[in-house]
């Protein structure tokens, strides 16, 4: 969906915020205002006063520490390429994940065309006026919305005028730039100008990390009409260099495994939004948007190329004790040599040129004497992708740097172009039967079309199809002037992305992110969510209690198969289901003191008897391990906590704290459920602010200050092919970040 969705809606703000009223979930207010006991589920947001507040990396480090059922595995060790999970759906910048997050930019859907992937580090947090964390399976966010979605909205002159500046800087080298500027004329013409900069050595060996964002708005508004041009610039260098073997992180844990994991982005965003009041009970808006990203990707690997044992002097591709003989570039076979055994350099470029535009009417009013707000949209998108991927064969050096030689994998050449369009139609009406109840119904239709044309030949080729119409329900009722309940039913549908289209053949797996293959067909995945629950409020703050279930009908998730870590495929797994329950507190004291706790209790289910490849674990049966109903999803911890408190001291001191605390989990190609958990951690951050004058102020942040050394992430793989025998645990981990620290000075002009 190009546009974003209307409906007016009012967030739970669990980040330290007392229950407050917003308008709308997407990228412009209706101008009327709904209560929070009118919506069926349970909101989440936050304004940009407290993600300044907090001073968080960026927003996805916002929302781990602050809000509820959110969880982060840090598969690649690099803070701005997290995997986000929301009540077990996980929106992740790598491919191989079952991506089941929807977000939105401004009314733009942002997950990248290729594998519906969200590139954390391309958002402009410094522009962030508003974001919402919408739960459910609601059908009005079309694709991808299984378990949730996320909308930004973003600053403009008007609301943010003035200049700020930012610097800080402390552990792994990490240097912080950020400024705005703002401002209006005449209340009609308006600027906003924003621009952030990060680089750091990382805190593992050789993984560095440069960002840089800039957002642009110029806005015009008369009495009845706005009229926004946003322009968002991001430019990313990012080394991640994912888990390492258990055993060497015993040694040292800032090591890895082979080197380097490189991902290069560049985004350039260009979105027109208009809103005009044709009447005081009609309003239109539209947007039209253009989007290019361009990935690329630069890994080294071990790998299973070594000499030919029956053809001694060249070499061969080696795997469960068979050889294959390969060949080069040129069609000849390769010559065995220290240059081109041990490593894999695996190169990828992605070039993604999307298109959108949406239309939108919202009808506020009198229904048979009651008010009824009425939303009727239309969305299309349409994205065009290039994609080229190789294998060199090479060596790893001391430092398992993967070194290329000059010899291609000739079978690794891969080049696809592919058109992703998705039309989608939807609608919404909320009905007040009375002051305390209120019915909310709505539907979405979507229609995807995907092709794929191989370039090399005819073998990925393919015409893919898939529609589907979503519907949901809800009521609310307010049962007295502090308590409220709430249920409602959602469904939502994902189609296979292109890269899971070319990835799903479990006799020949894929060795992501670069590998493809004929392309078997995948169903599209539906997701029905049930949640209900209690809310309410006194003087001092507001409080949540709910239930959900969300069934997940032909869920699809990258399958762990093959010698090496990252090889697999993609494939329908039948039912899961993610039933949880949520507790959320805040509270208030005066204007020195706010507070928060949350809880979450989450079980996340394979329903159905399946039996998974896993050549790398040890309990294994022939390289398979069998799965039954009521085994565990990997990598979704089943409870998770968190609290915070922010206080001031006098007129200049600010302090704060927090905590995360988060169960175990099974790792990856454990499906099973027969080896022990890994995770079960706590972690403490402070934060402080001292405010030198009016204009100036100076901030600290020391993350996990009782230096808790704990894990998010888990695989297993073949240590001792490349550490050699003495390392014989298949367990990979991804280790989270050790103590540290930043200060920073703001400067307000």
């Amino acid at each position: 969906m190009s546009f974003a969705v209307s409906l007016l809606i009012v967030g739970h703000a669990n980040a330290q915020q007392p229950t407050e009223i917003v308008e709308v979930i997407g990228q412009t207010p209706l101008g009327t205002g709904v209560e929070a006991d009118r919506i069926p589920s349970n909101v989440q947001s936050a304004n940009a006063e407290e993600l300044r507040d907090q001073r968080a990396l960026d927003l996805a480090d916002f929302m781990k520490q602050n809000l509820a059922s959110v969880f982060v595995n840090e598969a690649q060790s690099n803070p701005l390429q997290p995997d986000v999970q929301y009540r077990g759906f996980v929106g992740s910048p790598l491919l191989g994940l079952a991506q089941g997050i929807a977000v939105y930019q401004d009314g733009v859907r942002i997950n990248e065309p290729f594998g519906d992937t969200v590139n954390w580090a391309l958002i402009p947090d410094s522009a962030i006026e508003t974001v919402y964390l919408m739960p459910g399976s609601n059908p009005l966010f079309g694709l991808n919305a299984l378990g949730g979605a996320i909308a930004i909205e973003t600053k403009d002159g008007f609301s943010n005028p003035g200049t700020r500046a930012e610097v800080h800087g402390g552990s792994f080298g990490r240097l912080g730039l950020q400024f705005a500027t703002g401002g209006s004329a005449d209340d009609r013409y308006s600027y906003f100008l924003t621009g952030s900069y990060l680089e750091e050595d990382g805190w593992r060996d050789f993984s560095p990390t440069e960002a840089l964002q800039l957002f642009g708005n110029l806005g015009w508004q008369s009495a009845a009409t706005s009229i926004d041009l946003n322009v968002t610039l991001a430019d990313t260098d990012l080394i991640g260099n994912g888990p390492a073997p258990i055993e060497l992180l015993e040694i040292n844990r800032d090591a890895i495994f082979t080197r380097p994991d490189q991902t290069e982005n560049e985004l350039t965003l260009i979105n027109l939004i208009a809103e005009h009041e044709v009447s005081d009970t009609l309003t239109l808006t539209g947007n039209v948007y253009l989007r290019g990203s361009d990935i690329g990707t630069y890994n080294g690997d071990d790998s299973n190329f070594e000499e030919c044992v029956d053809d001694p002097g060249l070499i061969c591709e080696v795997e469960d004790d068979e050889e294959e003989l390969i060949f080069d570039q040129h069609d000849n076979p390769i010559p065995a040599s220290d240059e081109v055994v041990g490593a894999a350099v695996n190169r990828t470029g992605t070039e993604q040129d999307g298109t959108g535009i949406g239309l939108q009417a919202a009808w506020t009013g009198d229904l048979g004497g009651r008010e009824n707000l009425f939303v009727l949209g239309f969305a299309y998108d349409d994205s065009e992708i290039d994609f080229a991927s190789s294998t060199a064969l090479g060596e790893l050096d001391a430092t398992r740097l993967a070194v290329p030689s000059g010899f291609f994998w000739g079978d690794s050449f891969t080049q696809i172009t592919s058109e992703a369009s998705t039309t989608g139609f939807y609608l919404s009406d909320t009905f007040n039967f009375s002051d305390n109840v209120a019915l909310t119904v709505s539907g979405r239709y979507n229609d995807t079309e995907i092709t794929l044309r191989d370039r090399l030949g005819t073998a990925l080729n393919g015409d893919h199809s898939f529609d589907r119409f979503n519907p949901a329900i809800g009521i609310t009722a307010r049962l007295s002037d502090g308590l409220a309940l709430y249920a409602g039913y959602s469904e939502s549908n994902r189609a296979p992305s292109p890269v899971e289209l070319t990835c799903a053949d479990e006799d020949d797996p894929c060795r992501l992110p670069n590998a493809f293959l004929a392309d078997p067909p995948l169903e599209q995945v539906v997701a029905e969510t049930f949640e209900a629950g209690f809310r309410g409020d006194w003087p001092g703050g507001d409080w949540h209690a709910g239930i959900f279930r969300t069934t997940s009908k032909d869920d699809i998730l990258f399958i762990s198969a093959g010698a090496l870590s990252n090889e697999g495929f993609f494939d329908n797994v039948g039912k899961t289901n993610r039933d949880g329950v949520e507790l959320n507190l805040n509270g208030q004291s005066g204007n020195s003191m706010t507070w928060f706790l949350n809880y979450t209790h989450l079980d996340a289910t394979f329903r159905e008897t399946l039996v998974f490849p896993s050549p790398n674990n040890p309990l294994a049966i022939d390289g398979e391990v069998t799965v039954a109903p009521g085994d565990r999803l990997p990598l979704i911890p089943g409870q998770l906590f968190k609290g915070g408190i922010r206080a001031s001291i006098g007129d200049r001191v600010t302090i704060g704290g927090g905590v995360i605390a988060g169960g175990d989990f099974h790792m990856r190609g454990d499906e099973g459920n027969d080896l022990e958990r890994i995770g079960d951690y706590a972690v403490v951050n402070l934060r402080g602010d001292y405010r030198i004058s009016e204009n100036v102020r100076i901030f600290l942040n020391i993350d996990n200050v009782l230096d808790e050394e704990y894990e998010t992430f888990g695989l297993f793989g073949e240590a001792d092919e490349v550490l050699g025998d003495d390392f014989e645990d298949s367990r990979f981990l991804s280790p989270a970040a050790p103590r540290a620290a930043w200060l920073g000075v703001e400067v307000v002009f």
